[in-house]
């Protein structure tokens, strides 16, 4: 799942969540945290556990041992709960910012049900977000149109038996190596970014690579119906060097290399795009 809906936002915190029986699942953990303030938010949450289960609440049945992400990177079991146990745990939470966060939580879970219902909302608050962060119409697009491709290629990945999240991530790492040079790891260090998405750094003509990359990558494994690792591998490796010889040949006729350095951390990329117009 991509980043930008694996995480959301309430007061300037991260809450984690995953996707699971058709509905959102949120860190217990996390949402603790954002409504104690406390640095101690796993031993909070341990004790309002087993005053839960002394209440009678029954949490085997409302708590979900899902994978989530990790600050180091990787994955692992956490507590979750859907929106509607969410409601219960934050009750048995004395805190201001109880009656804010219901609504809060309220709101991402309707959100949610709208853009099942009608995917064309889910982009269009995308594009908003974009707008917001200073992005210009035309990178835009192209973010949203990569969005899509990579997703095409993942629901390739996930029907030909490619199930680990290890798995994802080698087969990402092949694309990029093979198209730009580099692994991600490589790539947002050379671009000195951390936590941020890689690809909402790209300028326009790093993020056409890399859906010409991922679009070769999946006629590939539809046409050679590709199954497995190895084979879905293979698959990779060979599309993401399509786009790394067309990336060359490019880069030879316009000289200058089109993997940048450059980052929108400081300037948005509309603000960068008017500088270079003006040089």
């Amino acid at each position: 799942m991509d980043s930008n809906k694996a995480l959301v936002v309430f007061e300037d915190k991260k809450i984690r969540r995953t996707y699971h029986n058709e509905e959102w699942y949120f860190s217990v953990i996390d949402i603790v945290a954002v409504l104690t303030d406390s640095s101690r938010s796993r031993k909070y949450w341990s004790d309002l556990k087993k005053k839960l289960i002394d209440e009678g609440f029954e949490l085997s049945d409302k708590i979900g041992q899902l994978k989530l992400p990790a600050a180091d990177g990787k994955f692992y079991i956490t507590d979750c709960a859907n929106t509607e146990s969410m409601f219960r745990i934050i009750q048995s939470i004395p805190s201001p910012k109880a009656e804010p966060f219901k609504r809060w939580l309220a709101k991402v879970g309707y959100e949610r049900v709208q853009e099942i219902q009608n995917p064309e909302l889910a982009q269009e608050r995308m594009k908003q977000i974009y707008e917001q962060k200073g992005y210009s119409k035309s990178w835009i697009d192209k973010r949203l149109r990569g969005i899509a491709i990579r997703q095409e290629l993942t629901d390739e990945w996930k029907n030909r038996d490619i199930k680990e999240q290890r798995d994802y991530a080698i087969l990402t790492n092949e694309i990029s190596m093979a198209t730009f040079g580099k692994t991600v790891d490589q790539y947002k260090k050379y671009k000195q970014l951390k936590d941020q998405n890689l690809r909402d750094h790209m300028n326009d003509l790093e993020l056409i690579f890399t859906m010409l990359g991922e679009k070769v990558i999946t006629e590939i494994t539809q046409n050679e119906d590709a199954n497995g690792f190895p084979e879905c591998r293979d698959a990779a490796e060979r599309g993401g060097k399509v786009a790394g010889n067309a990336r060359i040949n490019a880069e030879k006729e316009i000289g200058k290399p089109i993997v940048s350095g450059d980052n929108y951390l400081r300037k948005p990329e509309s603000v960068k795009r008017l500088e270079k117009k003006k040089e």
